[in-house]
């Protein structure tokens, strides 16, 4: 029935356009256009172009540069946005941009947006922000309040922002809140990595079944980060075999950390020879996470010379935890000088397993400033968490006779 009410409209705008009808020739051009049907579409389109039609103007300009001929279509948009044409400046600002006049491009990008042109208002932003002018965010709300979901992810992302320090923690509250709006607006659109992160958001506020779903979502249009989330949230509630599923899904779609959890999980049963493909999985996706795994997975079977190896290759792309094992490493082959300098980048990068197992390096010394130094690392490890470490000043501070400091210590 639809299609029999376009074609009698189809019909009665060509008697019309025949008939000297500018509007007519202009509509039944965007008709045509609309459907692919270049040609059909070209001689209504000039013609309502010469009768003063900027509609007909913007949609020529739009016609020329399907067909490749953007300095043609270009000369027309600008008649259409210098007779306001919101869309024509818009298209005019992108083919300024595209030939890096960015002035030109701004100041029609300007013209659209202020006009209320959604498209203008989100390239102009765009714009903007690729320049760094604060400007930008105003016009990527403007395109957001409008419906356009890419600026509303982006709008969400630019706000999703952890604080500086203490002092900008309320804000950055606010501002969480706010990203969560937009997330939520372009997730409704379908917007798979704004799914993605409101999920992330939920997940961290403990809304987990809320979580879930949008994780569901987003892993339904193919984000692998989503499917790999979704793994270990099923995992956590008990659901193994389930999480396996979407974890496999990830890893397929080069999910490194997603490749890891399969690895972990296969390990756990004891299927090495699948854990270690799963692990280099990963590492080929760009997980230093990886490499760790193998070299914990090697030195489990024994090999320790591969371990060294998996261990170093993670440590120096910056894995503070492959630093720690591979000095553990060396220092149980007797290399003690290898040892510390990898304790100490672990430490300093936060490995608090290292910070203790430095305090413990530098007691065995004996000096008076080796002693003070693990007393230094052992306290450094207390504070964040570690017993043993906790232990270690307690009875330092109990020979310096401090009782009160060693008790505190010691009831960790």
């Amino acid at each position: 029935m639809t299609d029999m009410v376009d074609a009698e409209e189809e019909v009665r705008l060509a008697l019309a356009a025949q008939s000297g009808d500018a509007e007519a020739a202009s509509v039944l051009g965007a008709m045509l256009l609309r459907r692919g049907d270049l040609d059909g579409a070209e001689p209504h389109l000039r013609a309502a172009t010469a009768a003063g039609d900027r509609a007909a103007a913007n949609n020529l300009g739009v016609l020329l540069h399907q067909r490749g001929y953007p300095e043609e279509a270009a000369g027309w948009w600008r008649i259409a946005a210098v007779a306001g044409s919101a869309a024509a400046a818009h298209a005019l600002g992108r083919y300024h941009r595209e030939r890096g006049d960015e002035p030109a491009a701004e100041y029609w990008l300007r013209q659209s947006a202020e006009q209320g042109h959604v498209l203008g208002a989100y390239a102009l932003a765009d714009l903007l922000e690729h320049r760094g002018d604060v400007g930008a965010e105003r016009w990527m709300r403007a395109a957001a309040e409008r419906g356009h979901r890419e600026a509303a992810y982006r709008l969400a992302r630019a706000l999703d922002r952890p604080p500086a320090g203490p002092e900008d923690e309320a804000a950055a509250d606010n501002a969480v809140t706010d990203a969560e709006q937009w997330y939520r607006q372009a997730a409704a659109r379908g917007h798979r990595r704004a799914a993605l992160h409101l999920g992330a958001i939920l997940e961290k506020r403990g809304e987990l079944k809320e979580a879930g779903r949008w994780y569901l979502t987003s892993a339904k249009d193919g984000e692998a980060r989503a499917a790999c989330a979704l793994g270990f949230l099923l995992r956590d509630a008990g659901d193994t075999e389930s999480a396996a599923v979407w974890w496999l899904r990830a890893a397929q779609d080069g999910d490194g950390n997603a490749a890891n959890a399969l690895g972990a999980l296969h390990a756990e049963r004891g299927e090495t020879q699948t854990a270690e493909r799963w692990y280099r999985a990963a590492l080929d996706a760009g997980d230093d996470n990886g490499a760790y795994n193998l070299g914990l997975l090697c030195a489990e079977q024994g090999r320790t010379a591969q371990a060294e190896q998996w261990y170093r290759r993670a440590a120096y792309a910056g894995h503070r935890e492959a630093a720690n094992a591979l000095a553990v490493l060396l220092l149980q082959v007797g290399d003690t000088t290898g040892a510390e300098p990898w304790f100490s980048k672990a430490a300093e990068a936060g490995s608090v397993d290292a910070a203790f197992n430095l305090g413990i390096l530098y007691a065995g010394r004996g000096t008076g400033e080796h002693t003070e130094m693990a007393l230094r690392w052992y306290e450094r490890a207390a504070a964040a968490g570690h017993t043993e470490a906790a232990l270690q000043v307690g009875i330092a501070r109990l020979r310096e006779g401090d009782e009160q400091e060693a008790e505190r210590h010691l009831r960790c």
